[in-house]
């Protein structure tokens, strides 16, 4: 006996794909309502993102490798894959290729509202010079001066507890990352007793597996917001890790501007009763200070020069040749270029450059102590 044979059933995008669209538009709105008010963006930051934040991270945190590096190494894997599907599956008409695609936009969607509902707020908040009640201004050589003396002092003071296995070698970190790691949770829990920002939580730092390749982007650190975690080039000298790491973990917070996650590193390292950990912070601060101040009077630069002891010369001279390497180079000039461009469309006209704006906020927060 011959059966008809029941027609194939017309192919539908998923109805998760449209829900995935009108949350996307939703989540337009709710992204302008960030650029026209700080105060929602700080509610929404505080009492929304944080709760995203801490799921994504709770649940990649027991993983001890990055999700998000793992995910980018497979990009070439999955592209093939998706042509490989669309061949297969989606090319016998325009109405497969369409929903096709639109299976596609959906995924962007998921990423776009993740995005805004866990980050974005944090980039049109209130900002960190009016939260800590600090007056950022202009600043002049003359404080610049000042605050490079401050650092080098400090510096000086944590120069005895510095290793270094050989005269031209960079300072060795005397413990592990999952100790670092530890010791920088102690430092935000001591930083959040006397701050209601940023918020705190355990979180682990995760090394990134392919960090001499990296390097050759000049990045140092980032944080990878679809999947909660902070992730840390591990390729670079050991004085760095710490206050990278303590950057990357601001950003993990809640804290979405370059130079604000610059300046809670800092004041957190410096919570922290660990001197390797004072010292990262302290020295890479050192370096933009001083780097504004060489702009800005190359005489007051080499009265300050003259005042680090010699194991900060030398760990200035081993990150010189260390870096050396990686200095000019093609993919460092994209990654400038497309980190550049996205620190802009998010409300940092100074794009790259806004890194080196917690000059102003380290000089706003030790004005009080100069002469």
């Amino acid at each position: 006996m011959m059966q008809h044979k029941n027609p194939a059933k017309p192919r539908r995008l998923p109805r998760v794909c449209l829900v995935l669209y009108a949350l996307a538009v939703i989540s337009a709105g709710i992204y302008f309502a960030f650029t026209q008010s700080a105060g929602f963006s700080d509610w929404f930051n505080s009492h929304i993102s944080l709760w995203g934040r801490r799921l994504l991270s709770y649940l990649t945190v027991w993983i001890p490798f990055s999700v998000a590096e793992g995910l980018i190494i497979l990009i070439p894997v999955l592209l093939v894959a998706l042509i490989v599907v669309a061949c297969r599956s989606y090319s016998d008409s325009w109405r497969s290729a369409g929903i096709y695609t639109g299976k596609l936009a959906a995924v962007l969607c998921a990423i776009w509202i993740i995005f805004v509902w866990n980050f974005a707020p944090g980039y049109y908040g209130t900002t960190l010079d009016q939260k800590l009640g600090l007056n950022r201004e202009k600043v002049s050589a003359e404080e610049l001066y000042q605050t490079a003396l401050i650092l080098t002092s400090q510096l000086a003071a944590l120069s005895e507890e510095l290793v270094f296995p050989g005269e031209e070698a960079s300072s060795v970190m005397p413990y592990s990352l999952n100790e670092m790691n530890d010791k920088l949770m102690e430092a935000y829990d001591r930083y959040a007793e006397a701050h209601d920002f940023p918020d705190q939580f355990y979180s682990r730092i995760k090394p990134v597996m392919l960090s001499e390749p990296m390097s050759y982007t000049h990045i140092t650190g980032v944080y990878s917001f679809f999947t909660g975690e902070a992730n840390l080039n591990v390729n670079f000298p050991d004085y760095t890790l710490p206050y990278t790491a303590a950057h990357e973990l601001a950003h993990q917070r809640g804290v979405a501007r370059e130079d604000e996650a610059n300046m809670i590193a800092f004041l957190v390292c410096m919570e922290s009763d660990d001197p390797y950990i004072r010292y990262s912070a302290l020295l890479n601060v050192y370096e933009y200070v001083a780097s504004a101040l060489y702009s800005a009077d190359r005489e007051l630069y080499s009265a300050v020069y003259d005042t680090l002891t010699d194991e900060v010369i030398q760990e200035e001279r081993a990150y010189s040749l260390f870096f050396e390497q990686y200095r000019d180079n093609v993919a460092a000039d994209v990654s400038n270029a497309v980190n550049d461009g996205y620190l802009q469309s998010q409300g940092s006209p100074e794009g790259s450059r806004s890194y080196n704006m917690v000059v102003d906020l380290t000089v706003a927060y030790y004005r009080p102590l100069f002469d």
